[in-house]
């Protein structure tokens, strides 16, 4: 009976897209409406700024992620059809390569050549994808599905920010936001960690800090351009 485990870098690639667009989309949208807050607009201004931020950033977010993530699996296609060609032309040249690779992990030579042919008499592309080229099936670049995780991502946090700025209004606004919008990137900073299987605490500690530095800093400059220009 075959041995099953579960790991967690399967999750790398969707986990990666979907935290980022959701940290983005809360730090983003949320400096955003405190920006606009501290420089005196009123309501309807905090609130279409803060949609056409939410907007925007997904759309960015989304093309940003597929042209990343495409140049990736571009790379990973042309490196594929290289090793196909190296195949191809010195099969035993390679062979080699795979065995001094096994030879290096730890293996005997005997064991280690032994091993090489084995895997070969398969799939010779798929066993130097994976142990010359470190291309795995869970690592594998997918474009699309970087790009529509990053862009819902983002909205989601986005619609955090904007729920608190739709429901209250005067001078506790800016707090409101900024401490709702802090916990919940510490909630999602813990959680991220959590699932990649590291330490939740820092994970919080750290997606807040960097949260907090943004909203201030925005806050700074919607109050020294609110002033001037009032």
């Amino acid at each position: 009976m075959r041995h099953s485990e579960f790991h967690r870098t399967e999750r790398i690639g969707w986990l990666r897209a979907a935290v980022l667009g959701a940290n983005d989309g809360i730090v983003s949208t949320a400096s955003l409406v405190i920006g606009v807050a501290a420089a005196a607009g009123d309501r309807d201004a905090i609130l279409i700024a803060g949609i056409a931020g939410l907007v925007a950033g997904a759309m960015s977010m989304a093309a940003g992620e597929y042209v990343s993530v495409y140049s990736q699996a571009d790379t990973e296609r042309a490196d594929l059809e290289r090793e196909k060609k190296e195949l191809e032309e010195d099969p035993e040249g390679e062979l080699a390569e795979l065995t001094g690779i096994y030879i290096d992990r730890g293996l005997s030579p005997g064991l280690a050549k032994q091993v090489a042919e084995e895997l070969t008499a398969g799939d010779k592309l798929a066993a130097h994808a994976r142990d010359e080229l470190g291309l795995t099936e869970e690592l594998k670049a997918r474009p699309v599905q970087a790009a529509v995780f990053s862009a819902l991502s983002f909205a989601a946090g986005a619609l955090i920010p904007l729920a608190l700025a739709w429901g209250f209004t005067g001078g506790w606004l800016i707090y409101i936001v900024g401490g709702g919008s802090l916990i919940s990137l510490a909630l999602l900073g813990a959680l991220a960690a959590r699932t990649g299987g590291a330490d939740p605490v820092r994970g919080a500690a750290r997606v807040a800090f960097w949260g907090a530095a943004a909203m201030i800093v925005t806050a700074v400059v919607g109050k020294i351009f609110g002033t001037t220009v009032g």
